[in-house]
């Protein structure tokens, strides 16, 4: 596990590019309909509110982070992820790119979380604890009762400071991007293959 944890850091950006040309090719194949890029959003958009949200509670390797939605999930900022990536896949109807992004999650996020709990395990003398009581990824209803004599740890508010030091804003760049690919990107093309014919 350790070795393949190793490589899934290794080809994780490169997976991203072919991801992302995968994707410009299914758009460039296939127009978008504007009820699936609508119903995407009901994905994409409570995807980027769970990573904005998340961002401004964590305080990597410095401590373990129970507050705010990592008190429902182990894992919000991956979980927000998912959401938006599943809801690109819907809102261009393709099963290429929902197999791509499923394989890719398979592939980099699996080991990388495995990874994280490791360090975690080893740092955090409670993050045993704090699994027992808060899944790894698909969240819980309610919020984690905090165990006794941790209440200073899970007294955490949400920071603006430590959600613009992630540059979290970088995914609503990103989400916003791809929206102005999928409405305008192949009229685009379509415009300039005809000026030359």
């Amino acid at each position: 596990m350790e070795r393949w944890q190793k490589v899934a850091r290794r080809i994780r950006v490169p997976l991203g590019f072919l991801t992302a040309a995968l994707y410009l090719f299914e758009l460039w194949r296939r127009e978008p309909r504007p009820a699936a890029v609508a119903w995407s959003l009901l994905l994409v958009l409570p995807g980027l509110w769970l990573r904005g949200y998340a961002s401004g509670y964590v305080k990597k390797n410095r401590e373990l982070t129970q507050t705010g939605p990592y008190a429902y999930t182990r894992n919000p900022l991956y979980l927000g992820s998912i959401l938006i990536a599943a809801g690109f896949a819907v809102a261009l109807l393709s099963w290429p790119v929902a197999a791509m992004l499923a394989a890719m999650f398979l592939i980099i996020y699996v080991p990388v979380i495995a990874s994280e709990e490791r360090f975690l395990r080893s740092n955090f003398a409670d993050f045993d604890a704090y699994c027992r009581r808060v899944p790894r990824l698909i969240p819980r209803l309610t919020q984690a009762v905090p165990l006794a004599g941790q209440t200073e740890v899970l007294s955490g508010k949400f920071s603006v400071d430590l959600y613009l030091r992630h540059r979290e804003y970088n995914a609503t760049i990103g989400a916003a991007l791809l929206y102005l690919s999928l409405l305008f990107l192949r009229p685009a093309l379509g415009f300039f293959v005809n000026v030359r014919h």
